[in-house]
C-alpha cells in the first residue's frame, strides 16, 4: 500500500536501497520529574538524543504549529484501499505493484468542487476534491509492461480512513476492477498543508546517535502502538527507537546500535520497528526528533512502502 502520490520510481529506488525487516521494541514508562511526560526506557540511547527529544516536545507542545496540525486533515493510513480478498493471483499483485492499469470505461467528468472530511469524534473540514481522472492517473502511472488490472467503472463514494485527528469518513473514487466484487478505493482529497515546524532539524549530533525515521507504517487500531521505518547501517547491530510521551506530542527518536567505531551508513537498511505507547496516541502530534517535524505516512527519508 502507499499514498496516492508515490510513484513507481520511488518504489524501485526504495527496494534497491532497503531490505525491510521486522522487529519490535517495548519498554516500561515512568513519569519524568521535568514535566515532559513519560519516556519509554529500554536500551539506553545517547544522552544527546534524549535531550533533543525533550527540545522537540517543548517546542511543539502548546505551539501555533500544533494547533494548526489539530485543525488539518493528515492521513495516518493508506489512501489507496484494495478490493476485498485482493489479490486473486500473483499476476494481479504484480500489476498493482507496477501501477499497470487499463481503462475500459469513461471516467466521470462532473463532480463537486469540494469534499468533506467528517471525523467520528465530531467536526468536519471542507477541502478541494480530486477529480476522477487525476485519481486514476495516480494509480495507473506504470510502464504498461507485464500483467495489468482492468478498470471497468468509476463513481464517487466514501471510505473510512485513520487521520491525525482519529478515524474519519472521506470522499473516495470507487474504481470497479475486473474480477473483483468490491471496488478499489482512492481517497479523493489531498492532505492539508503541514504547518511550519517550531524547531529546526537536528545538527552536529554524534554519528549514529540520532537518525531520521524513514516514515510511518501504521498506527494500531487502539492507538497504543506505532510502527515506523528505522534506518541503520549494514555493519551495526540494528536500530533502536525510543519514545517521549507528553500530553500534546509523541516524539520518536531513533539511533543505531553497536556503532562504537562510527556509524556504517554506506549501505543503509530500513527496518520496521513497533513502539508501544503508555496510552493511545489520540490527537497528539507524532514527531520525529531528528527532523523536528511530524512523521510522514509512507514515504519519508528515502522509503516508499511496497504496495503488495
Amino acid at each position: 500500500m502507499r499514498t496516492h502520490n508515490v510513484r513507481i520510481v520511488h518504489l524501485l529506488a526504495a527496494l534497491a536501497l532497503f531490505a525491510i525487516g521486522t522487529s519490535a521494541l517495548a519498554g516500561c514508562g515512568g513519569e519524568r520529574a521535568d514535566g515532559l511526560g513519560t519516556e519509554i526506557t529500554g536500551a539506553d540511547p545517547a544522552p544527546k538524543s534524549k535531550a533533543r527529544a525533550r527540545q522537540v516536545a517543548a517546542a511543539w507542545d502548546g505551539s501555533t504549529a500544533a494547533a494548526a496540525w489539530r485543525k488539518g486533515y493528515y492521513p495516518m493510513g493508506d489512501t489507496v484501499q484494495l478490493p476485498e480478498r485482493a489479490f486473486r493471483n500473483d499476476a494481479d499483485k504484480r500489476a498493482y505493484g507496477a501501477h499497470n492499469f487499463v481503462l475500459h470505461t469513461r471516467l466521470p467528468t462532473a463532480a463537486p468542487k469540494n469534499g468533506h472530511v467528517k471525523w467520528e469524534s465530531g467536526g468536519s473540514l471542507t477541502l478541494p476534491l480530486t477529480g476522477a481522472r487525476t485519481a486514476y492517473e495516480a494509480l495507473a502511472d506504470g510502464s504498461g509492461d507485464g500483467p495489468h488490472l482492468t478498470v471497468t467503472g468509476a463513481e464517487l463514494g466514501e471510505t473510512s480512513l485513520l487521520t491525525s485527528r482519529g478515524r474519519a469518513t472521506v470522499p473516495a473514487w470507487l474504481f470497479t476492477v475486473k474480477g473483483y466484487d468490491t471496488p478499489l478505493k482512492q481517497v479523493a482529497l489531498s492532505p492539508s498543508k503541514p504547518p511550519a515546524p517550531p524547531i529546526k532539524p537536528a545538527a552536529d549530533l554524534p554519528s549514529g546517535q540520532l537518525w531520521p525515521l524513514g516514515g510511518l507504517v501504521e498506527v494500531a487500531a487502539d492507538g497504543r502502538s506505532v510502527t515506523v521505518i528505522a534506518q541503520h547501517g549494514a555493519c551495526d547491530d540494528g536500530p533502536a527507537v525510543h519514545v517521549l510521551e507528553t500530553d500534546g506530542s509523541v516524539v520518536l527518536y531513533a539511533s543505531m546500535v553497536g556503532t562504537k567505531d562510527g556509524a556504517c551508513t554506506a549501505q543503509l537498511i530500513g527496518e520496521k520497528v513497533t513502539v508501544k505507547l503508555d496510552r493511545p496516541a489520540g490527537d497528539r502530534v507524532l514527531l520525529d526528533a531528528f527532523t523536528g517535524r511530524p512523521v510522514p505516512y509512507g514515504e519519508g527519508h528515502g522509503y516508499a512502502p511496497n504496495r503488495s
